[in-house]
């Protein structure tokens, strides 16, 4: 099974406890959910995540998304998934808790 996966930081996440789905802040912004490969993850956490405490990983079965999923490259060139919607929650599979290694 092929998994894509989105940081969220878990007060986030909270909000939407108890609803159908999730929405990321980007959906309003830019019209779509940031979403990485799992070779993606760990970019991602140092590009923009740096510092944030309580982040969580959610692994998302993108066979089980509702609203269209689109690999579209950002600034480096590289391809991303974006789903354009909100994510409906039975497509996300696992909650990670991300630890953070501070020993750099």
């Amino acid at each position: 099974m092929h998994i894509i996966y989105h940081v969220v930081p878990a007060e986030t996440w909270l909000v939407f406890d108890g609803e159908p789905t999730y929405e990321a802040d980007s959906l309003r912004s830019e019209g779509f959910i940031h979403l990485s490969e799992q070779q993606q993850v760990a970019g991602v956490l140092d590009r923009y995540y740096q510092n944030v405490p309580n982040l969580l990983l959610l692994h998302i079965d993108p066979a089980k998304l509702t609203h269209e999923l689109r690999y579209e490259a950002a600034s480096n060139g590289e391809l991303f998934p974006h789903v354009y919607g909100p994510i409906n929650k039975d497509a996300v599979i696992e909650i990670e808790k991300i630890v953070v290694n501070n020993d750099r």
